[in-house]
């Protein structure tokens, strides 16, 4: 029997796995897809929130403020992109001063560190780009933005160095309490655990209600995005929110850490819980919502489209607390925005409540640093030199767009957890992110992971069964 099985690989059970495995216990995090960040945590908009928006004493708002003052720290310790470019809320209306005003206390009530509200002249010094049509803007020094990908893998990566297992590909279809803990049956055979960490996402819901008379619904609120090239990467510094209006809560304009632009999310309750499809009318509206904040927003410069699923439960809070009537059974639910940003404090409570419940020693052995894939794009040229002498495939550039290079997809397979997919190196090296969007390395990309992982090319997928990109070879039956 395990001592903890967590169902779900994405930013919240991996921050969980990690701070868990800081202790002796035998952990395994289950997920039904192929890798790591296959839900909810792949299509955000990497945003690190300062903490003004959520209400003081939630648990959202804990969360929230504590998140924010780990990121920075753990990006050094585990080697991800982060940075610290601040937000600001437009206001548009001299009426809507309140509001503003409003958002500002619950900040401070927060803890929230330099908060204040700005002139539209110094809005305007700050970000040329925005519209003219604001009266002032709330600006918080802290906010930031993040590689989700990168995050979410770092930790993972981390959690599996310090003896967590994971098992992929694994659906739990349901959830039978057992004398001293739980019968998880799974599409890859049955395990028994001492405790569950039910980290779902959107399907949190279904497993939190197998064990509990108290049901909850987890409802997927479909987001939708536009992502713009990098040469205009720089339309805006800081991370650009609207002040809620009568005509809805708007979107947000952001550099991301990579240096593209991206616009979204809007928000559509939706009962799809897989629908993560765009839409023509979805993309209207995101478009002619975003240029109210910056209505020169290069829009021309759109390389790709995407949509999230944010874990929205009906009470608008996250369900972080042992399950009553089902002990040892942990729900960490609901865990929809800032949830990226909460993910690290997330973690560390969570932990928390299992040493509670369950205790045991720390590891003497502890690692708590990794580190991340060469970036050949951004390395100096002596930095290139190193890495083409320890490995001369760190020369051979297959993604044109991004300048990644051979080295970098054969670190991404190999490493801990290492990338099986082509969506699985996309997200570890950003091979295909870029302008042509995998239109012109993903042939060599195929090649490269059927070598490194011993299969022939008709095996490999785009993110695991069901995405097969060969069917066969050309003039095989003569």
């Amino acid at each position: 029997m395990r001592d903890i099985v967590i169902i779900g690989a994405g930013v919240s059970g991996s921050a969980v796995a990690r701070e868990l495995s800081r202790y002796q216990y035998d952990v395994l995090v289950v997920e039904a897809n192929s890798d790591v960040c296959e839900g909810t945590s792949k299509a955000n908009s990497g945003i690190v929130h300062a903490g003004f928006d959520t209400e003081p004493g939630s648990m959202m708002a804990k969360m929230n403020t504590r998140g924010n003052e780990m990121m920075e720290q753990l990006s050094k310790d585990l080697d991800f992109p982060f940075k610290r470019n601040g937000s600001l809320v437009l206001c548009f209306d001299e009426k809507d001063m309140d509001q503003l005003v409003y958002l500002l206390e619950k900040g401070q009530k927060n803890g929230v560190p330099g908060l204040r509200i700005i002139t539209k002249e110094e809005v305007k010094e700050m970000e040329p780009n925005v519209t003219d049509d604001m009266v002032a803007a709330l600006y918080a020094p802290t906010g930031g933005i993040v590689c989700p990908f990168g995050l979410n893998i770092a930790m993972a990566e981390n959690a599996c160095e310090n003896g967590v297992e994971f098992q992929f590909d694994t659906e739990v279809q349901n959830i039978i309490p057992i004398e001293g803990g739980y019968r998880l049956e799974t599409s890859r055979g049955d395990m028994e655990t001492k405790m569950v960490i039910n980290a779902a996402g959107v399907y949190a819901d279904k497993f939190h209600n197998m064990v509990s008379e108290d049901k909850i619904e987890i409802i997927p609120r479909k987001g939708e995005y536009c992502l713009m090239d990098k040469k205009v990467g720089d339309f805006v510094k800081s991370t650009i929110f609207q002040l809620p209006t009568k005509y809805g809560k708007g979107v947000l304009v952001t550099p991301t850490v990579h240096g593209n632009l991206l616009a979204g999310p809007t928000a559509v309750d939706i009962e799809d819980k897989e629908n993560t499809q765009t839409t023509a009318e979805g993309l209207e509206e995101l478009l002619t919502k975003v240029k109210v904040s910056a209505p020169n927003i290069p829009t021309r410069q759109v390389i790709t489209s995407f949509t999230g699923l944010r874990a929205h439960w009906t009470g608008h809070e996250f369900i972080i607390k042992e399950v009553e009537g089902a002990p040892g059974f942990i729900d960490v639910a609901g865990i929809e925005s800032p949830g990226l940003t909460s993910s690290p404090a997330i973690g560390e409570y969570v932990a928390e409540l299992v040493r509670g419940i369950y205790p045991k020693e720390k590891k003497v052995h502890f690692k708590a640093t990794r580190k991340g894939i060469p970036n050949v794009a951004e390395a100096s040229f002596e930095e290139r030199q190193e890495l083409i002498r320890q490995n001369p495939a760190y020369a051979n550039v297959i993604c044109r767009c991004e300048v990644v290079t051979e080295g970098e997809i054969m670190d991404a397979i190999h490493r801990p957890l290492g990338a099986t997919t082509l969506d699985g190196i996309k997200r570890r090296t950003r091979a295909g992110m870029g302008r042509c969007q995998a239109g012109f390395c993903a042939p060599k990309q195929v090649e490269i992971l059927a070598r490194e992982l011993g299969k022939d090319v008709s095996e490999i997928t785009k993110s695991g069964e069901g995405s097969a990109f060969l069917t066969g070879y050309d003039k095989e039956d003569i």
